[in-house]
């Protein structure tokens, strides 16, 4: 029995996803070596193929798959379509992109504590590197044998970062941002959206805060005025908040109602 077809069984969802167009599937198995600049022009030229990271040491975290050393993750449509040792074997099949990952230590982009610790059942894949998630993982350039200590270098060490990718297209590779990064929230160009402007109050009356058109919020809480000031900015429908103590909080509008910390609050009519 063949592993393409072996794999096929166990996630039927995977001919779509490597389906090439007739005649795009390369003759033969292509296997380029490291994470370098000529490693991506690569990659960006078969931008439409399934891509394999082979013979890494791979952190899933996920509960059932955990850690498999000189392992392959095979991505394709934006997913990890496959992990575990041997799937290179089928690579010609798939007509997929080979990188030799060996040394290399693979984790999730955002990794899922709860459920390395055991707390999420193994069908919750959203910040795992198990097949049908989405393929959001950071290359470490050594291979680290503990997923804990791969995930302080991925966050600490960023001269340690071969790649990063985030839906299967690569953000950084070879230490160059490859994809626009997203703008950094400054303080002081706060987000007002005039149709927001006003004073929201819950239903019990016990929290009422204004949103001014100067990009400030005043909350009074039980009575108690000013309990909470300080600046907000407004992103479609959501709304993030930052303390004049400090602290961060968010809240979401659904219509003509704002949730908060536990609140539902409408504006006041004028």
């Amino acid at each position: 029995m063949s592993l393409r077809r072996a794999r096929v069984r166990r996630t039927p969802v995977l001919p779509d996803l490597l389906r090439q167009a007739p005649g795009s599937q390369p003759e033969g198995m292509a296997t380029i070596h490291g994470f370098t600049d000529s490693v991506l022009s690569a990659l960006r030229a078969a931008a439409d193929r399934p891509l394999l990271l082979n013979g890494a040491t791979v952190h899933t975290f996920d509960p059932l798959i955990g850690t498999m050393r000189r392992a392959d993750v095979l991505v394709g449509s934006g997913l990890v379509v496959g992990v575990g040792p041997g799937i290179v074997n089928a690579a010609e099949d798939d007509g997929a992109l080979v990188v030799d990952a060996t040394g290399t230590t693979l984790v999730p982009g955002r990794p899922a504590l709860v459920a390395e610790l055991g707390g999420a059942r193994q069908d919750e894949r959203a910040g795992t590197l198990a097949p049908g998630a989405d393929a959001d993982l950071v290359v470490v350039d050594r291979d680290e044998a503990e997923p804990a200590a791969a995930v302080r270098t991925a966050l600490t060490r960023p001269d340690h970062v071969l790649a990063a990718l985030r839906g299967g297209s690569p953000v950084t590779w070879a230490g160059h941002v490859v994809s626009e990064p997203v703008p950094a929230w400054d303080p002081d160009a706060m987000v007002v959206d005039a149709q927001r402007v006003g004073v929201w109050t819950d239903t019990e009356g016990f929290l009422h805060q204004e949103l001014t058109v100067d990009g400030r919020y005043d909350e009074t809480r039980g009575g108690r005025a000013h309990a909470f000031q300080g600046r907000y900015r407004v992103d479609g429908d959501r709304i993030d908040y930052l303390d004049d103590l400090g602290f961060w909080s968010f809240g979401r509008f659904d219509g003509e109602t704002l949730h908060h910390a536990g609140y539902t609050m409408h504006r006041k009519d004028d």
